[in-house]
């Protein structure tokens, strides 16, 4: 991986960030959690780019609180466009 942040996908809306924190910590140092709030992702950065990897081949597809996760690695913000089209 060239990053140490995943994308965490698939969660319930009640799943906290000191719960996503709780559970990558078993695989290295957690720097941030950032759960998006009503869309059922969020962001786990961890300490190294191994550790992310380790996490995400750990937990990816497993079930956490009822659900499947999907862990990758985060892609950057798309730009957004000025105007839009209709």
């Amino acid at each position: 991986m060239e990053t140490s942040k995943l994308y965490v996908g698939n969660l319930t809306y009640s799943v906290t960030e000191d719960q996503l924190e709780e559970l990558f910590s078993q695989y290295g140092e957690v720097k941030s959690v950032r759960v998006i709030e009503r869309k059922g992702f969020g962001f786990v950065e961890m300490g190294t780019p191994e550790e992310a990897e380790s996490a995400k081949e750990a937990l990816n597809e497993t079930e956490f609180s009822g659900r499947m996760l999907r862990i990758d690695e985060a892609r950057p913000p798309r730009p957004r466009n000025e105007y839009r089209r209709y």
